[in-house]
């Protein structure tokens, strides 16, 4: 995870928008406004807008990482609100450096490729965009509630649809199996490696450890949401174990969406 590159978005602010704009828009971020109060625009004599982002320049630059990131991300918000058709820019000069848009949201294209969400059920979008934005801001343990929420609402549709009781009394690693077994997405597997013309000694081992590995990912999952995930943040968390748990849950979640209508 890199810091949110403030050049791409510095550049942007300087051929888009005013100078009054300018500073409307760094306001809403941590920027110390007092210190920007002596640049004003006036007819004669006033400050410029290379001026005045030399002078947030030097903020941002004593900033820490976090801090930085926070500042990039609001300002690309901001922008946007006011200028809607600038993403295809921003998106041009930040998918360069590692960064995308959905939805407004600047997400890093490491984490969670955008793409992937037209395979995996719309009901499941906004909390995967969610824990992407989480992890990014540094909310783990948002990111990592967020990441198994994606699930648990896909899950509990398939609950309803198939009548496989009250999902709330089932666990996690149990209402993924269920749901998995109820919309036959192994059964679906088997006929398309039959298809491809693999044989049964290939089909059986390969489906079995296939089914395992999405078992133990919903275990560790669960494990890691009874452990880690807190609404309060107060519990420790690893970040490189979020990281994947957003990874698993677009892979359970794809193999969840194999049924039309998810």
């Amino acid at each position: 995870m890199s810091k949110i590159p403030w050049g791409p978005i510095r550049s942007s602010l300087v051929n888009n928008f005013s100078f009054g704009l300018i500073k409307e828009i760094v306001g809403y971020a941590d920027i110390d406004m007092s210190k920007l109060a002596h640049l004003e625009q006036r007819s004669q004599g006033g400050a410029s807008k290379s001026q005045l982002l030399s002078a947030i320049d030097q903020q941002i630059g004593g900033l820490g990482e976090k801090q930085q990131s926070d500042v990039a991300s609001i300002c690309c918000e901001e922008m946007l609100i006011r200028r809607p058709d600038l993403e295809p820019e921003l998106e041009r000069v930040l998918s360069r450096v590692g960064w995308k848009f959905q939805n407004n949201r600047l997400l890093p294209i490491d984490v969670f490729d955008i793409s992937e969400l037209l395979e995996l059920p719309e009901q499941a979008h906004e909390d995967l965009l969610k824990a992407a934005t989480r992890l990014r801001d540094g909310d783990l343990s948002g990111s990592l509630s967020a990441s198994c929420g994606a699930i648990d609402s896909v899950t509990l549709s398939i609950y309803q649809e198939f009548s496989l009781g009250d999902p709330h009394r089932a666990s996690f690693q149990e209402r993924i199996s269920q749901s998995i077994k109820a919309i036959g997405a192994q059964e679906d597997l088997e006929k398309e490696l039959h298809a491809i013309s693999w044989s049964d000694s290939d089909i059986t081992p390969f489906i079995k450890n296939f089914s395992g590995s999405l078992n133990q990912a919903a275990f560790i999952m669960q494990k890691l949401r009874s452990a880690m995930g807190d609404v309060h943040g107060s519990k420790p968390v690893i970040k490189s174990v979020i990281y994947d748990c957003i990874k698993w849950s677009a892979l359970i979640l794809r193999v969840l969406a194999v049924r039309k209508g998810f």
